[in-house]
């Protein structure tokens, strides 16, 4: 039972890992865009590896924040039937999610995101727009990264599920809201 927990707390610091990332990635990406903005309508100058750095900032933020909001139990469910469902419910559905649905997802994506990341970086591929950002294989490559990491942050789920069938309290446990990242 100690391992299982000290499981769990790993992979939660992983997630809280990936939500820094994407906080940063995110603060980054609000800087680019006003730096973009004012460039474009005060000086009448757009740079096309700025616009491109937004997209891949997004990209940063939108894929380090699934595993993330995954552990934090902030993604988007069906909370209708899921809040009225005792705990030893709920974490039997986050288990069998998590085993049946998350993980081999996980393994899918990442088992063709790697072969796809591995080849633009062998080739250096960039961007095909002159002044363009030269290394596009980059944010290719936090693709297997990113689902690596739920994946990690899934086995968490089955951690903390079967924590918590093994100490099951007798009345119903308070809603959990997301952590403070810092």
């Amino acid at each position: 039972m100690a391992f299982i927990l000290k499981l769990d707390h790993c992979f939660a610091s992983l997630a809280r890992l990936c939500g820094i990332l994407a906080c940063i990635a995110m603060i980054l990406l609000l800087f680019n865009v006003f730096y973009d903005v004012v460039m474009r309508y005060a000086f009448n100058d757009a740079s096309i590896g700025m616009q491109e750095l937004e997209w891949h900032l997004f990209s940063a933020v939108f894929l380090l924040g699934i595993p993330y909001a995954i552990r934090e139990n902030s993604h988007v469910r069906v909370d209708i039937l899921y809040d009225r469902w005792t705990p030893k419910t709920q974490a039997l559905i986050n288990l069998f999610g998590a085993t049946f649905f998350i993980l081999p997802f996980v393994i899918l994506v990442t088992y063709f995101s790697i072969k796809f990341s591995f080849d633009a970086y062998q080739m250096g591929e960039g961007s095909g727009d002159p002044g363009g950002l030269p290394h596009r294989w980059l944010i290719k490559g936090l693709i297997p990264f990113s689902f690596i990491m739920l994946g990690l942050v899934s086995l968490g789920i089955i951690t903390s599920s079967i924590l918590s069938l093994k100490q099951m309290p007798s009345e119903p446990r308070p809603k959990q809201k997301p952590s403070n990242l810092l």
